[in-house]
């Protein structure tokens, strides 16, 4: 049984005046259709700590394809058993986010579908795990053009899920806004951008990394009401287990930045990375420089490469919110936790790393890669934990 949430969309415009829907109930009982205004602060709750959770890219090869076909039976493709092993993780939080890497396939011609496009399945999965919105900024955001970013973002709706990053009109370009019990979360996303230019006339498809562009978002986000301001990042070298001058340079810009008497943007997701990178408070703000990738197949020359023992792990990033002892102060994190996860290609499933040693699975040296290269930082130090 999934744990029950309350969801705000928004489809943000100019000035993000306008907040979308409040949804209550289980996941797979979401609809898609747009719902009633959001309350207004008369009528909020009581203010309550909420739990947000994020994890990295999904970007689903053939060989994950061909497994969630085989889970299916045969007709169609079951996404669902890809992602059961974190689905208590996932659905246990107030928030939870997934970085969509990929594009959903042409309805008319699935079978010419390239790599980096999935099929329409996958959404719907994503929903049934728990995840309640999703990044959509990234290099692959315009593979297939404005087709693709409608195709995926209306894929993402059916099942229930806000986006952030990509759009398909300049009035939804600039986020979401979920809500966490009492609080608003507005979650942006932006991309280092792809190698190819945005469809002509449609400048807003891809929300390209640029720091004016990020901290006018926030404010906006502020002013249209949202308690926690969330940014995605798809920034990096996606190589590299750390961050580099440019990123740890615009982390710096932006959690230095304020809105009034509170930080412009209070949490910071990075999922550039393919392995997980440091957290780090800066300025009194966590930053996840890399989730690392949760679902990535082979990257080109991998079989001619000798294997990186990196390969296929990734972190939940876990954070609980408190909110403020006065009206209109910051929503503190009480509690920073980062869940070790490894991703098995073999079997096609998302593994929760200390739970698979609990059952006696042989992954400590895997639990250790990922903690050294999440604690290099020293966010020890500020009181990040592992967690389950």
């Amino acid at each position: 049984m999934f744990a029950r949430r309350h969801q705000v969309a928004l489809a943000v415009t100019a000035v993000l005046t306008a907040a979308a829907a409040c949804q209550a109930g289980h996941r797979e009982q979401r609809p898609a259709a747009a719902a009633p205004p959001a309350p207004t602060a008369g009528t909020r709750p009581a203010a309550t700590a909420f739990t947000l959770l994020a994890s990295g890219a999904v970007r689903p090869d053939a060989s994950v394809v061909e497994r969630a076909a085989f889970d299916a039976g045969g007709t169609g493709h079951d996404f669902r058993p890809l992602l059961e092993g974190v689905a208590a993780a996932v659905s246990g939080a107030d928030v939870a986010l997934c970085h969509l890497d990929a594009v959903q396939e042409p309805e008319e011609a699935p079978a010419a579908a390239s790599p980096g496009m999935f099929p329409p399945e996958l959404a719907p999965a994503l929903a049934a795990t728990g995840y309640d919105g999703c990044a959509t900024a990234s290099a692959h955001t315009l593979d297939d053009g404005a087709d693709g970013v409608r195709r995926t973002l209306d894929a993402l709706d059916r099942a229930g899920i806000r986006h952030a990053g990509s759009a398909r009109t300049e009035d939804e370009a600039r986020g979401a806004l979920l809500r966490a019990g009492s609080a608003l979360v507005a979650h942006l996303a932006y991309s280092q951008g792809p190698d190819r230019p945005s469809p002509a006339g449609q400048p807003w498809s891809l929300r390209l990394l640029d720091t004016d562009r990020i901290l006018a978002d926030a404010r906006a986000a502020r002013q249209a009401g949202a308690d926690v301001v969330v940014v995605s990042l798809d920034w990096g070298d996606p190589d590299q287990d750390g961050p580099d001058a440019e990123q740890t340079e615009l982390a710096r810009r932006l959690t230095a930045a304020r809105t009034g008497d509170r930080p412009a943007v209070d949490l910071i997701l990075g999922t550039g990375a393919r392995t997980p990178q440091p957290y780090e408070k800066v300025g009194g703000t966590w930053v996840v420089y890399g989730t690392g990738d949760q679902v990535a197949g082979a990257q080109p020359g991998a079989a001619a490469a000798p294997a990186d023992p990196r390969t296929g792990r990734s972190t939940l990033a876990r954070f609980t919110f408190a909110p403020p002892a006065r009206a209109g102060g910051r929503w503190e994190v009480t509690r920073a936790e980062f869940v070790p996860e490894l991703f098995d290609p073999d079997a096609g499933r998302v593994v929760n790393v200390d739970e698979a040693i609990g059952r006696g699975a042989d992954l400590q040296a895997v639990r250790d890669g990922i903690r050294d290269a999440v604690l290099a930082r020293g966010a020890a130090k500020d009181g990040l934990v592992m967690g389950r």
